[in-house]
């Protein structure tokens, strides 16, 4: 299996945990810790991962993460026990750009970075 096939099952998967997150009841909601924090690493995380499965078309992957924010927060109106607030969708856009950024850079110095990889784990291999 390459890496564009994990990160696009792994770029689903994690789209329909937040879809399930933003969704269930707020008792039913998964929390890790500080929900700024929770919502910039998952919006950071889809971002990274929908940009790695699908390295050549960037500008629709960074639509589509930017989009699901953006819709996810308004569905939250429909829910009684939920609020859709303007500082939450804030840091899922940021985390959103900054995941499609990352994954950018991760494909576009992939080979710098593995060559870099070989040298360092070379480099330990034989000590010096």
């Amino acid at each position: 299996m390459n890496l564009k096939r994990v990160g696009c099952l792994l770029a689903w998967l994690v789209f329909a945990v937040i879809a399930y997150s933003t969704m269930s009841p707020l008792d039913l909601r998964p929390r890790i810790g500080f929900v700024h924090i929770e919502r910039f690493g998952a919006f950071g995380l889809l971002g990274l991962l929908f940009a790695i499965a699908y390295p050549r078309r960037l500008g629709r992957v960074l639509v589509l993460v930017l989009a699901t924010a953006v819709g996810f927060e308004l569905l939250q109106l429909i829910s009684p026990d939920r609020h859709a607030r303007l500082v939450d969708l804030a840091v899922k856009l940021l985390g959103g750009a900054l995941g499609v950024l990352g994954g950018w850079l991760l494909i576009r110095y992939r080979p710098l970075l593995l060559n870099l990889l070989g040298r360092i784990n070379q480099n330990a291999k034989y000590g010096s």
